[in-house]
């Protein structure tokens, strides 16, 4: 019986995308190679492309994993007993906490990943994009109910969605350009912005 049967398990798999997660996280994805993903995990070879046909597939599976997470983590925020404002609130603060003073890596995969691998692989960029639109359909959602509720104040002439993008978009910028700058004032800046157009 060979090593690979002993050792492919669905628990194998998400082992490896465990792994290679707080890997990538932590580094970025070029940096990582496949040898320090099995290294680390103490994993054969032949396991990694039981499941995974490349690096660049691996990658993705990450990628789609970790909004499969997210999503439930804005399921629980949307669950939550509280005006949408606040739901929005929450949401932005525990963005402000894990950026602050390094990066979190509940927050590094998506801010390393935008900026690496966009022009690198299509497969990985789409992804990313589909990772992006869930956030911000959410986003929408809530400052929907927030204009019902009268938590959130509604601009003229502006689409919620639109909103949520120019919200959404301005996070990650300021992530960037905090790890670029080592200092936390862009999303002190964004921060400041957000919470003030949501009526804070």
């Amino acid at each position: 019986m060979s090593n690979i049967t002993d050792t492919t398990t669905p628990d194998t798999k998400a082992h490896l995308l465990a792994t290679g997660y707080q890997l990538i996280a932590k580094k970025g994805f070029t940096a990582v190679g496949i040898k320090q993903i099995l290294d680390t995990a103490g994993v054969p070879k032949g396991s990694f492309y039981h499941y995974f046909a490349s690096k660049e597939a691996f990658g993705e599976s990450i990628i789609s994993h970790y909004f499969v997470n997210y999503k439930h983590r804005l399921e629980a925020i949307g669950g939550q007993d509280v005006s949408a404002q606040q739901k929005l609130y929450n949401y932005f603060q525990n963005w402000y906490d894990t950026q602050q003073n390094g990066c979190d890596h509940e927050k590094c995969l998506v801010v390393k990943l935008s900026a690496e691998v966009a022009d690198m692989s299509e497969t990985m960029r789409e992804a990313l994009n589909a990772g992006y639109q869930q956030t911000v359909t959410w986003l929408a959602t809530q400052i929907k109910a927030g204009w019902v509720d009268g938590s959130v104040p509604q601009p003229d002439n502006i689409a919620a969605e639109s909103m949520a993008k120019r919200w959404y978009f301005a996070w990650l910028g300021a992530s960037l350009i905090a790890k670029t700058s080592q200092t936390n004032t862009p999303l002190a800046e964004v921060w400041q912005m957000t919470t003030s157009q949501m009526g804070r």
